[in-house]
């Protein structure tokens, strides 16, 4: 089991990203903090190949900036048709200054003319936790589904709206509530293991 003795910092500058990781930690009585509590802090740049080393570095860097426990958590799309793209570079698909309306834009626009059975995809999420030993546990998460042909639904960010979850594809992941989303993401399922593994 794992004893998280001191503040846990999450390692992320997407406040998607950080309020779902909020959400799903609450229960555990841990003393969280994120990178506004350490202004100064700045995340290196995701230079891994694989979400695990992007994960990877970004939690030791903030381990060793603060000395508390991290979590880091790296995750994007990967797209049947377009041989495992955007992957890691599901963030800066559309350009390093892009946005998510753009990011999901230009993956219509590569998708466009490939039927439904061929657009299958799953968001990927791997989660780093390092301790101030520099201990590492990793736990990933897998949420299989399909590119719909447009966007749709306000709710999540990213690629959620252009994203049908398995099995019945009638929802874009951004016309689910939080807490539905939750029950089936990537992340969700990441940090399950995850809690799984935390002494209460």
């Amino acid at each position: 089991m794992i004893t998280i003795d001191t503040r846990l910092v999450l390692a992320t500058g997407n406040q998607g990203k950080l309020e779902e990781l909020k959400a799903l930690l609450n229960d555990n009585n841990i003393k969280l903090a994120n990178l506004r509590d350490f202004p100064d802090l700045k995340l290196p740049e995701e230079t891994g190949l694989t979400f695990v080393e992007n994960a990877r570095l970004k939690a030791r860097a903030v381990v060793k900036a603060t000395g508390n426990w991290a979590l880091s958590d790296d995750s994007g799309l990967m797209v049947d048709a377009l041989n495992g793209a955007p992957g890691v570079h599901s963030a800066r698909y559309a350009g390093p200054e892009a946005g998510d309306r753009e990011n999901n834009l230009k993956l219509l626009q590569a998708l466009a003319g490939v039927p439904d059975d061929q657009r299958g995809a799953a968001f990927v999420c791997v989660i780093a936790l390092v301790s101030p030993a520099l201990d590492e546990y990793i736990f990933s998460g897998r949420c299989p589904g399909r590119i719909g042909r447009q966007a749709v639904g306000s709710a999540g960010f990213g690629y959620d709206p252009v994203f049908l979850p398995a099995p019945d594809f009638r929802h874009s992941m951004a016309q689910l509530t939080p807490a539905e989303k939750r029950a089936i993401s990537h992340r969700g399922l990441a940090l399950r293991q995850l809690k799984h593994e935390l002494n209460p």
